[in-house]
């Protein structure tokens, strides 16, 4: 095991990827407005170059923040001068990072000769997940196929996988890894797939819903970034489209939506992770989903899956007035999360954007909401806020991860199709 750990430090330094050796993960608690709001001025200081991966919001939600070694000195100062609370949630982020590449080198070891094959108890690469998707399709070919809604920044194909019993149906959209370092998204929307695939036929309940209504697939909605994760930084966040005039790459596709599109809650700064780009549904890969959605036109539940902080949530993000169907989505929300916890007693909190972690404003569910599509839900899955990993959620959760969330995502579809409109 310590060979694998040393060669995977060793690749890692041959192929030039981004090293967080000695990189600190902080969690605060704020104690009140005024340290929150002196950790908002923190994240104004790009010379310390710090990652924010829950922004400081209100004194009711933790903040973490991976914090290089060469800030460590002064943002402890800084925290403890201002009589914060922190503690050091990850000692040293790059032996996390070489822990997850030992176990896919492992696992590579092994090549899948079919969909019964892939080893979904671990994290893969963008060919590997194409490369599944490519042997689902071929192992299903009268329940199963690819379309391609369009293409990322750096011409790869934005690939959709089509379950579908019959012609003209409505629809049920959910999709993976629009944040590209959020791995353990990608890899449930692999088991999602195969337990689509495998269970039609032989699950009642998923029968019926796919013999009424297709499901569209999108494993992998950034895969310019997710790809970027592999080869280059495994922390990065957003596209990998260049922004003119700026130093900086990317823009977080989750407010890049018509949705009070550059309001509260992203930035314009492209330098920011929460960077909305230039303009609404300037990104080809969010462009592409909204061409598919008003072409559909059928589409009657929107799911889009995160991690991480283990909620579900509804519209609005942008704004504190609730939807009009606010009272269902959150009876159903309350429904969803009983299933989930059923299985592993994973607990979940649920609600609104806003009311739940924060206001944010170009996000997808706010969209498709207002495009009439009413069961509109983003999970943020595993770990829990109070947990010790962060994005980088141990592989061995992957499995329980997906099999709680697919009996949440069953309820919705369920409701969906008990529930015209």
């Amino acid at each position: 095991m310590r060979k694998l750990l040393v060669l995977a430090c060793l690749i890692s330094a041959v192929l030039g990827r981004k090293t967080f050796e000695g990189h600190q993960v902080l969690r605060i608690t704020a104690a009140n407005d005024v340290q929150i709001s002196l950790l908002k001025n923190l994240t104004d200081h790009e010379h310390l170059e710090l990652d924010f991966w829950r922004e400081p919001v209100h004194e009711s939600l933790p903040v973490d923040v991976r914090v290089p070694s060469t800030s460590l000195h002064r943002v402890k100062s800084f925290l403890k001068n201002n009589k914060i609370h922190y503690k050091i949630m990850i000692q040293d982020l790059q032996v996390l990072v070489d822990k997850e590449q030992q176990e896919m080198m492992r696992s590579r070891a092994h090549q899948p000769n079919s969909t019964d094959d892939f080893d979904y108890a671990n994290y893969h690469t963008l060919d590997e997940i194409y490369s599944f998707i490519d042997m689902l399709v071929k192992e299903n070919p009268q329940l199963v196929s690819k379309i391609v809604i369009g293409q990322s920044y750096e011409r790869r194909p934005l690939n959709v996988l089509k379950f579908s019993t019959g012609s003209n149906r409505p629809g049920i959209w959910i999709d993976t890894g629009i944040h590209s370092r959020e791995w353990v998204t990608q890899a449930c929307g692999t088991r999602f797939a195969k337990m689509i695939a495998t269970s039609y036929n032989r699950d009642p309940a998923l029968t019926a819903i796919l013999n009424k209504f297709d499901i569209f697939l999108e494993i992998v909605t950034n895969p310019d970034g997710f790809q970027f994760t592999h080869t280059s930084d495994r922390m990065w966040r957003k596209t990998r489209k260049p922004n003119p005039g700026s130093p900086c790459d990317g823009v977080d596709l989750n407010r890049n939506w018509d949705s009070n599109f550059g309001g509260p809650g992203s930035s314009n700064n492209p330098c920011d992770e929460d960077y909305h780009g230039p303009s609404a549904h300037s990104e080809s890969e969010v462009k592409a989903i909204v061409d598919f959605v008003k072409s559909h036109g059928k589409l009657k539940a929107f799911v889009s899956i995160h991690s991480y902080s283990q909620f579900l949530l509804y519209p609005y993000g942008y704004t504190r007035t609730p939807c009009k169907d606010q009272a269902e989505l959150h009876k159903l929300a309350g429904q969803a999360i009983a299933a989930l916890k059923s299985l592993n007693g994973t607990r979940y909190t649920y609600g609104s954007i806003i009311e739940v972690i924060y206001q944010a404003s170009g996000g997808s569910i706010d969209w498709t909401y207002d495009q009439g599509i009413k069961y509109s839900y983003t999970f943020e899955l595993r770990p829990l806020q109070s947990s010790l990993y962060g994005f980088l959620l141990p592989a061995d959760q992957i499995i329980p991860t997906a099999e709680e969330t697919w009996l949440a995502l069953m309820v919705i579809m369920e409701h969906t199709k008990n529930n015209p409109y």
